[in-house]
């Protein structure tokens, strides 16, 4: 993950987007990076990998969006990654946006 405040630097290579995904952790970590790449919001980790009817992936990916001190005010969100069989990105939202010290409802 990246620090906070920080540009994600590319770390998959043509060569790896192209290969198919081996498991939930290569999806997960796949998600990460194709998400990182299109927000600027520091990534907090992944809460969910399962995988599509089309034998895709969907994973959802936990994110800073709003930092506050202290810190149990920060804003977090949850972003829903679709990705293809191949690893590619199909799609992406913002699924729920919480505070860090709320309780799940």
């Amino acid at each position: 993950m990246t620090e906070p405040g920080e540009r994600r630097r590319r770390t998959t290579s043509t060569a790896t987007r192209e290969r198919p995904v081996r498991d939930a952790r290569d999806a997960a970590r796949r998600a990460a990076d194709a998400l990182s790449e299109l927000i600027r919001h520091h990534l907090e980790g992944v809460s969910a990998v399962c995988r599509s009817e089309d034998d895709g992936w969907i994973v959802n990916v936990d994110v800073l969006e709003v930092a506050r001190i202290p810190d149990t005010t920060s804003l977090l969100a949850t972003y829903e990654v679709e990705l293809d069989s191949a690893g590619g990105l199909v799609r992406y939202r913002r699924i729920a946006r919480y505070r860090r010290g709320a309780q799940d409802q």
